[in-house]
């Protein structure tokens, strides 16, 4: 029997303790792990190997696809729920799967949106700086709650359904907009005819939906005219759903009352990053952490130990279905 063989990208400290653990529930199967992101120079280690699991933020070699199918790999499965970085039409093309990871773990990514909406709600970075030069007095800094607050929620999916019940738990109003609805929620009444609806409706927007062309910037100068004063926005998504500098620009003239985004459409060569000492080349990156109504975060939202187990073993379940099988439950290309 020719034993199957999967190698894997960006392999980080914390991932290893699940591949070792998978890797001793498939004996049969050669897991080989590197630390550097699939470039075009690291894709050579893949030569011999059947299937690529890979995660990064950035941009994948633009060939990929055509020098996957001249070395004979035929499945491309990322530790990650979005697929906007690669070609979809070039892996369908050349013949290669790819699957994903459609559900690592809702649970972090929503609790983690909610815990940074209170925090910027209470002035937290506000009150940091302030104790931290011994200054405890309490105004002018009065905070707010989110207990009858309506919030928007744009994207019902998995994570978008854990958002909803968290913010209700804290006895927010909820709107939501997904053109698939879900058929629970629909029973709450909670779903409007558009994302403009929601938009008005909303003190704070969370956006859960996918960096698509149609989704591209769908927070801009002109939808953010449309949002209530002093709105909030949330974003753990994708970077590329905002317009950043109409943002930052509705935030300083106080139509915001600020933002919470965890990702950042220029992000990959900063996020995950030890710029330590440096001084970073992106402007508007820099401003936006000076800011107090921004509160900025390297795309963690979903690093948790259940989040990261459950990306490893899934996304080599899912490329051993696909090489044993023909297919696996998580196909978004094949």
């Amino acid at each position: 029997m020719i034993k199957v063989k999967i190698i894997a990208y960006a392999v980080r400290e914390d991932e290893k303790a699940a591949f070792a653990q998978w890797q001793g529930e498939n004996p049969d199967i050669e897991v080989k792990l590197v630390s550097t992101e699939l470039t075009v120079a690291s894709l050579e280690e893949a030569r011999g190997f059947d299937a690529i699991v890979a995660f990064q933020t950035g941009e994948y070699p633009a060939d990929l696809f055509d020098r996957m199918q001249a070395m004979g790999i035929k499945d491309l499965s990322v530790r990650n729920v979005g697929v906007d970085n690669l070609n979809l039409a070039s892996a369908k093309q050349n013949g290669i799967t790819i699957t994903n990871v459609p559900a690592y773990s809702p649970n972090a990514v929503a609790e983690f949106a909610v815990s940074q909406v209170l925090k910027l709600l209470r002035n937290a970075k506000v009150y940091d700086r302030k104790i931290s030069q011994h200054d405890f007095r309490w105004a002018p800094n009065v905070a707010g709650e989110i207990n009858g607050k309506t919030v928007g929620v744009l994207g019902t999916g998995r994570i978008g359904q854990v958002m909803i019940k968290i913010m209700q738990g804290f006895g927010a109003k909820i709107v939501a907009y997904d053109p698939f609805p879900n058929p629970d929620l629909a029973k709450q009444g909670i779903y409007l005819d558009s994302p403009d609806d929601v938009l008005k409706q909303a003190d704070i927007v969370s956006l859960h939906v996918p960096a698509t062309k149609d989704n591209f910037h769908l927070i801009n100068q002109d939808t953010i005219a449309e949002m209530r004063d002093g709105a909030i926005i949330v974003n753990v998504s994708r970077g590329a759903l905002i317009d950043t500098p109409a943002l930052v620009t509705a935030v300083k003239n106080g139509k915001l009352a600020g933002a919470v985004l965890d990702t950042y459409e220029n992000e990959a060569s900063f996020f995950n990053h030890d710029l330590r000492g440096q001084t970073l080349s992106d402007p508007l990156l820099t401003e936006m952490l000076s800011m107090d109504e921004i509160l900025l975060t390297p795309h963690i939202a979903f690093y948790t130990d259940i989040a990261v187990g459950n990306m490893v073993r899934v996304s080599l379940d899912s490329a051993k279905d696909v090489l044993t099988t023909g297919t696996a439950p998580t196909v978004v290309v094949g």
